[in-house]
């Protein structure tokens, strides 16, 4: 599969929920998944655990009010996609979040991940 055809696949699978069964399907047993500085998670390696962070944050969000992911951007083999989530977290209350993810896809498989957002 292309990027871009790993970028459609990524966003269908995130906007219906499946974001686990998204990285058991696209992402590479090396992925690396970056978080900002500072926050937990910061740099991960590794499909089970890129899975495993994304299963305790799914875990602790007690309710979505509202969720968007915007159309993919393509260049080259990377793609990045705006996100907009207002979400009620059990350990620390309601919180609307925006974020940029970027992605690297190499043969047919997201090898990287990044999230930029603001720290307010």
């Amino acid at each position: 599969m292309n990027t871009w055809g790993v970028a459609k696949k990524w966003k269908e699978m995130c906007e219906k929920g499946k974001n686990l069964d998204c990285i058991n399907e696209l992402y590479a047993d090396n992925v690396i998944s970056k978080e900002m500085p500072g926050m937990p998670g910061e740099s991960i390696k590794g499909k089970q655990n890129v899975w495993n962070k994304n299963k305790e944050w799914l875990d602790n969000v007690e309710q979505f009010h509202f969720s968007s992911i915007s159309d993919p951007l393509v260049a080259g083999n990377h793609f990045s996609s705006k996100m907009h989530f207002d979400l009620t977290f059990k350990d620390r209350g309601r919180q609307q979040m925006e974020e940029i993810a970027v992605f690297e896809v190499t043969n047919g498989k997201i090898t990287s991940e990044q999230f930029l957002y603001s720290l307010e």
